[in-house]
């Protein structure tokens, strides 16, 4: 999937700062800009150093940082979607989209408005989505960065293409392909638009055009730029889609050459990929009279299903809730808007009139106010009943946290698997239940499961101080042998952001000019983190 939280590499988001910063200039000086600015410096590395400068900037934030809020709830946006506080992301984008409108910062409106869209469309298939689209293309267009419209339009081709409306992505990736070309830093908008290409025409069964592209593909194998699983991941999903065509056109000979061509790329191909490929596997073999080697590809298939199920039954609970919470906020939000232009509107004429009539009635308005003086301190002490009510809550749920976390350390101590596993299964079972309070709550599904192993997290962060705390967990999620796919589900966001996660990871700790990938270096150097009865 193309990740568009992340897809910038930052870059837009420099870019857009900086743009700012220029609009900026001329503007009165303010003491908080510089939390803003250094926000900005450490947002990459260290995001909790840069919540902290954030947070050092009092209320209103409108009134603090005039001019700024847009930029800033942007900040906090990034900040929530790398801690995986999934409902705080969307009310910061939503803000941020909306102080951008205010203070004509396009570009930073631009990468909350696609940020918001690939986390309701891509995920939920979410038709509402396609209104935050149209508001990316827009900002984009005002907007000096140039990458800003290309991420948009692959956006939008991506999505066609999952609708299988083939023939439009093509036409809508054709048309750019020379750009993408052009893009010396990246090659992933050439992979990735290739890809989509090659995969349209096969849909299409126009299989001469299919290896057209599908050879222009395959030479960019040799950039040294290009991700190696990016790649072959990629290539793994064209080749069995290659099979699944001439198997159903029954062209043995050629099935039979492209499944052989997957079984290469097997290692780093999505769930959803290997499921297609075990699948058509067995049909093959069926079809050829192997029945035994068919069946094995089914048990494959079956055992394939069953750990997927295993591995995602919590992190789908999760997401599924905090995508109709989101929605939730964004209607709410909407009716609040027009509440308080209503309140606003009523709230105008009423002080018109009473200025009119004051000269006449004085003694009649003084009895007035003063009968909505003694309506305004009821509402004041309603307030203050409720807020210490509130209190008692909050102090309730931070006591249930502190046990969760109890429970989580006794899990970690217990050395049957099958006990450890059944004790797991049940806290998952507690924490879905009560999800609606904790979501809202830093102790999050990743936060536990640091406590799960804590020896690997105490190892690598003694051995690589230089990875923040998603590329650990990252690190973790690989070492427990989770797919990428799988690990974007986790962390609520897109395969290309976790295969982009993964090169920094490697750059981190020089394994990128090393022959060895980093699941095999953590296996290889983190094994002894496990206790004795336990195996990957």
């Amino acid at each position: 999937m193309l990740n568009i939280n992340r897809s910038l590499k930052n870059i837009s988001f420099r870019l857009c700062f900086l743009l700012f910063c220029c609009f900026a200039i001329g503007q009165q000086e303010n003491k908080y800009y510089k939390y803003v600015d250094s926000a900005s410096i450490y947002i990459d590395d260290n995001s909790i150093k840069a919540l902290s400068f954030l947070e050092e900037i009092p209320e209103p934030i409108e009134e603090s940082i005039a001019g700024k809020a847009a930029v800033y709830y942007l900040l906090r946006a990034i900040i929530h979607d790398e801690f995986n506080e999934f409902t705080k992301y969307h009310q910061c984008a939503i803000l941020a989209i909306k102080y951008a409108e205010k203070e004509n910062n396009f570009c930073a409106g631009g990468e909350a408005s696609i940020g918001l869209f690939s986390n309701l469309y891509f995920i939920e298939k979410d038709k509402t989505a396609l209104k935050y689209i149209e508001k990316a293309r827009s900002f984009f267009e005002k907007c000096d960065y140039e990458y800003g419209i290309l991420d948009v339009e692959q956006v939008e081709a991506h999505a066609k293409f999952l609708d299988q409306d083939y023939n439009e992505s093509n036409n809508m990736l054709l048309s750019k392909l020379d750009v993408y070309k052009s893009i010396d830093e990246d090659p992933y908008y050439q992979l990735f638009a290739l890809y989509i290409i090659t995969s349209n025409y096969i849909s299409l069964n126009e299989f001469d055009k299919a290896h057209h592209y599908f050879n222009d593909y395959k030479s960019l194998k040799t950039n040294p730029l290009t991700i190696r699983f990016n790649y072959s991941s990629f290539e793994g999903a064209i080749n069995c889609h290659f099979a699944e065509s001439f198997f159903k056109a029954k062209q043995i000979d050629s099935t039979r050459f492209y499944l052989n061509s997957t079984s290469k790329s097997v290692k780093y191909m999505a769930v959803g990929a290997l499921k297609s490929y075990y699948r058509l596997n067995a049909d093959f073999n069926k079809h050829l009279g192997n029945i035994d080697k068919s069946k094995t590809y089914i048990d494959s298939l079956i055992t394939l299903q069953k750990q997927m199920f295993d591995k995602t039954i919590e992190a789908s609970f999760e997401v599924n809730d905090s995508l109709i919470k989101a929605e939730t906020e964004l209607k709410a939000q909407n009716e609040k808007e027009i509440y308080n232009s209503f309140l606003a509107g009523f709230i105008l004429v009423f002080l018109l009139i009473i200025s009119l009539i004051s000269l006449y009635y004085y003694n009649k308005q003084k009895n007035k106010l003063t009968t909505y003086s003694h309506e305004t301190n009821n509402s004041l002490t309603y307030l203050k009943s409720n807020n210490e009510q509130l209190a008692i809550k909050v102090h309730g749920l931070e006591e249930y946290i502190k046990n969760l976390k109890i429970e989580v350390k006794q899990i970690s101590r217990t050395d049957s698997i099958k006990l450890q596993k059944e004790r797991i299964k049940d806290l998952y079972k507690n924490l879905h239940i009560n999800s609606s309070t904790i979501l809202d709550k830093s102790e999050s599904h990743l936060d536990l499961v640091n406590d799960l192993n804590i020896e690997f997290f105490n190892k690598i962060k003694n051995n690589y101080p230089q990875l923040n705390k998603t590329e650990i967990i990252i690190c973790y999620y690989l070492f427990m042998d989770f797919s990428n796919k799988e690990i974007a589900v986790f962390l609520n966001t897109t395969i290309r952001s976790v295969e982009s996660r993964r090169y920094r990871i490697s750059k981190k700790i020089n394994l990128i000019k090393k022959d060895t990938t980093l699941l095999e270096y953590l296996q290889n150097n983190y094994s002894d983190t496990l206790k004795d009865n336990m195996v990957l």
